[in-house]
């Protein structure tokens, strides 16, 4: 009976210890956190796409709570919720030019040629580890899909030629099709840069276009005709300076003889010299 009472009380003791220890942590270790947070969070999208520069929503309401952002850097949310968040915080709306994933490569199938026909796993991924994934191009899109399929906000669609399209209202610039890609065709670029390469093969004039009728052959004519060194030819590709965007017209793009650089402004618009693309079925494999 004695061990039992004894037992008892121990048990009795250590709990009154160990209640007085988390007492006393919770009292030490407790951190302050604004509840205004959570009412913004519930304001924000929660679609934790990372188009802000956070980690995701909640983050992006401390940030806000705090000062350290502000509601337009939102992009994926409505103008009048942004509005309502900083009406509610008594703070500036702000705002952030929209970003959307773009692709450099215009090679359907239809303009580049395949030499293999890829059977496995619908993948880029799986693809480009078997030869390639047997397109001519070793720059160029695979056209399996992965970018669409990992995209969460259907702003990717597979089009009639094995090509990725990026639909710009729904896109949130998360980075997922960028991460994705095998070969790096993805990036997400401000809606301002309205002079694209639509291309990333390195191979020099006939030796690209033998390739896609579409690639960039580094003929040039686009950085001579564009102001201020906007453009320049580097490994047979044009690259565009866009930390001169304000220079960029479409004078830019209309010697292009395979319309490889493109101007993005009510669907994507070539220059006058461009290949004309009439073929719609698929080139055979060579």
């Amino acid at each position: 009976m004695l061990n039992i009472l004894i037992a008892v009380g121990f048990m009795a003791v250590l709990g009154l210890v160990l209640a007085t220890v988390l007492v006393i942590a919770n009292r030490r270790l407790y951190v302050y956190e604004d509840p205004k947070i959570d009412l913004v969070e519930d304001m924000l999208p929660h679609a934790n796409c990372g188009a802000c520069g956070t980690a995701g929503c909640r983050v992006f309401a401390e940030k806000l709570v705090t000062g350290e952002s502000q509601p337009g850097a939102c992009t994926v949310n409505s103008a009048e919720m942004n509005q309502q968040i900083a009406s509610f915080l008594g703070v500036e709306l702000g705002s952030q030019e929209q970003r959307v994933a773009r692709l450099a490569c215009a090679g359907g199938n239809n303009v580049a040629r395949r030499h293999g026909d890829y059977q496995g796993v619908e993948s880029c991924r799986a693809a480009s580890l078997v030869s390639g994934g047997g397109k001519g191009c070793v720059w160029g899109c695979l056209g399996l899909g992965d970018c669409e399929r990992v995209c969460d906000f259907d702003a990717i669609f597979m089009d009639a030629h094995d090509l990725p399209q990026v639909i710009n209202d729904k896109c949130t610039a998360c980075g997922d099709c960028v991460d994705i890609c095998p070969r790096d065709l993805f990036s997400l670029q401000p809606v301002s840069n309205k002079l694209w390469v639509a291309c990333k093969n390195l191979e020099k004039g006939e030796a690209a276009e033998a390739e896609c009728a579409v690639a960039c052959n580094g003929c040039g004519r686009c950085a001579l005709d564009a102001p201020g060194n906007l453009i320049a030819i580097d490994h047979h590709l044009a690259v565009i300076d866009y930390t001169k965007n304000a220079l960029a017209s479409r004078i830019a793009i209309e010697r292009c003889p395979t319309g490889a650089i493109v101007w993005l402004e009510d669907g994507v618009q070539k220059g006058h010299d461009a290949f004309k693309i009439i073929r719609k079925e698929p080139l055979p494999l060579q």
